[in-house]
């Protein structure tokens, strides 16, 4: 354990730590925490009330006491020249050997993910920490347990690495191997906290800056705290007010209502919005599970970005961010190549090229992918439309006219639920678990990129099925009410497939069962949990105090 002055550390050791969890760098995210943690928890309150009220009304609205900032004339402050090109974004969690795929993949901007796609293992936390620290300083290299060498190609101003920005984790998250003044830390303050500290100065001597990605945001005064926290950190270390750059993403149904709220809050910080689609999907089954058939959501494979409800998010998304100046960035294509099977390739860049060509008729200035493949093809479709423009900020869409009710037609999606669609739900939310336990946050499974997005919707829409009395509309079994038995059983079978697909030793060894009995827990409870990844983290604490211990 290392403590500093009302600051300790727990938690295995992890390699170069001390390079990051230096006293300096504790203190300042103890400053962090202190000056913000009960606004924090005061909006987490203020989250669970509005959900209860919306439990009762099945209603969300814009909101009347923010009416003046949705009609003002007002823009964000302008982008740093290497943000005005946002054609191809890669994401992926910030390890050796992913950053440096990233970092050389064509990409104009690396997501360098802390949150979803990472895992808060705390080698995870602080090898994050010691990757993102030598990207920056472009030392980073990684040698594989076979014996391959990775390392950063070589640079010029006409083929420069991605620009990393970084998504540290969600207000929800605590960082338990943190503790200031006796509490767990703000998971958010820690990872923004140990990157700004250590990266910002460096960052601008550069050329860059220091850029975020803000993640599970539920109202504009949650923006209104980042943007506090971002002007404190600033003067803190001397680094002129506005340097910071965030581009927030709208993957909750609330902040739906609030993206012209949140820009305005962040408008000297601000980048633009990401249509966060996955995140996004799972937080209308939470929001409305028990809301009625009417938002009850077809399988998961059957939702797609034309459904009506999607597309008056994505609209309004553009439309708002075009107004305002700032960049209106697309969703993940969570297909992913296989190089082994050449007809899977081809039809994975076939979805990708679709998907990314109606993000860039619709007016995005980029989109995401989660495969180095895949950068070419979404450049192409990028380049197809934006030419030598680095974005189309001055695309203006005036025909955008969205409403309340649009944004709430849940039962626009075409689709039906199948045995089938339940089955997935049940293998993926065990096989990702299971993989997120083990300290992987970015698995492939059926040759899906899964993150905890992607998790999150699975697992929630198994509860919404059996807590509605949802029924097979189509398929084996059709007209077969979802139980709580029903899905034990498949559960079961699933699972059994699972262990063949994997190998039943490599099953035995992992933390499979416990993934089996998490997701069989969290799927049926009649509490909802928020996270799937709260439970998880208890688990792995537990785990990795056991394993200190012994």
């Amino acid at each position: 354990m290392t403590t500093t002055t009302a600051v300790s550390v727990h938690g295995p050791a992890v390699e170069r730590a001390e390079e990051i969890l230096t006293p300096e760098a504790l203190a300042f995210v103890a400053d962090l925490q202190r000056r913000f943690v009960a606004r924090r928890d005061e909006l987490l309150a203020a989250r669970a009330t509005r959900r209860e009220e919306v439990s009762r009304t099945g209603r969300l609205d814009f909101l009347p006491e923010t009416a003046e900032v949705r009609t003002a004339d007002w823009t964000v402050a302008g982008a740093p020249a290497d943000l005005l090109d946002r054609r191809v974004e890669i994401t992926g969690p910030p390890t050796p050997k992913m950053a440096i795929n990233a970092l050389n993949s064509g990409a104009k901007v690396w997501l360098a993910d802390l949150e979803d796609a990472s895992t808060p293992h705390w080698a995870s936390v602080v090898g994050g920490q010691v990757a993102l620290h030598d990207a920056t300083r472009r030392t980073l290299a990684f040698t594989s347990p076979e014996g391959k060498q990775y390392a950063l190609r070589p640079e010029t101003d006409d083929d420069p690495l991605a620009v990393m920005v970084v998504r540290p984790r969600g207000w929800h998250f605590d960082e338990v191997h943190v503790h200031v003044d006796g509490a767990p830390a703000v998971g958010a303050l820690v990872d923004f906290g140990l990157h700004f500290f250590h990266n910002a100065t460096e960052l601008l001597a550069r050329g860059s800056g220091p850029y975020y990605y803000l993640p599970k945001m539920e109202s504009h005064l949650e923006a209104r705290l980042w943007n506090d926290v971002f002007t404190v950190a600033q003067e803190a270390l001397g680094v002129p007010h506005g340097t910071i750059r965030a581009t927030v993403l709208i993957e909750t149904i609330p902040a739906a209502f609030e993206m012209d709220e949140i820009l305005y809050e962040l408008r000297d910080h601000a980048s633009g919005l990401n249509a966060g689609r996955w995140d996004y999907l799972f937080s209308v089954i939470k929001y409305f599970r028990d809301s009625g058939s009417s938002f009850t959501l077809p399988d998961r494979g059957a939702i797609t970005m034309t459904a009506p409800f999607m597309r008056a998010y994505t609209e309004l998304l553009v439309s708002t961010c075009h107004r305002r100046g700032a960049f209106a960035m697309g969703g993940m294509a969570a297909v992913i190549p296989n190089r082994r099977e050449p007809e899977v390739t081809a039809q994975a860049f076939d979805k990708v090229r679709a998907d990314k060509q109606r993000e860039a008729g619709d007016g995005f200035d980029g989109s995401w992918v989660a495969h180095p493949d895949l950068v070419p093809v979404c450049r192409e479709v990028f380049d197809e439309v934006l030419g030598d423009r680095p974005n189309q900020l001055d695309r203006q869409r005036p025909d955008v006219h969205v409403t309340a009710d649009q944004l709430l037609d849940v039962s626009s999606a075409q689709g039906d639920i199948t045995e089938t669609g339940l089955r997935n739900n049940l293998y993926v939310s065990v096989a990702y678990v299971a993989a997120w336990l083990a300290g992987n946050g970015a698995v492939a499974i059926h040759n899906l990129m899964e993150d905890a997005a992607t998790a999150e919707i699975s697992r929630s829409q198994v509860w919404q099925w059996v807590r509605s009395g949802a029924s097979f509309t189509a398929g084996a079994g059709v007209g077969t009410t979802i139980t709580a038995d029903l899905v034990r059983t498949l559960l079961g079978e699933e699972t059994a497939r699972l262990r063949a697909d994997v190998g039943p030793e490599t099953y035995d060894a992992g933390p499979y069962e416990q993934a089996r009995t998490l997701v069989e827990g969290i799927s049926l409870d009649d509490h909802y949990v928020d996270f799937l990844t709260l439970p998880a983290y208890d688990a792995v604490v537990a785990a990795e105090s056991s394993d200190e211990a012994s």
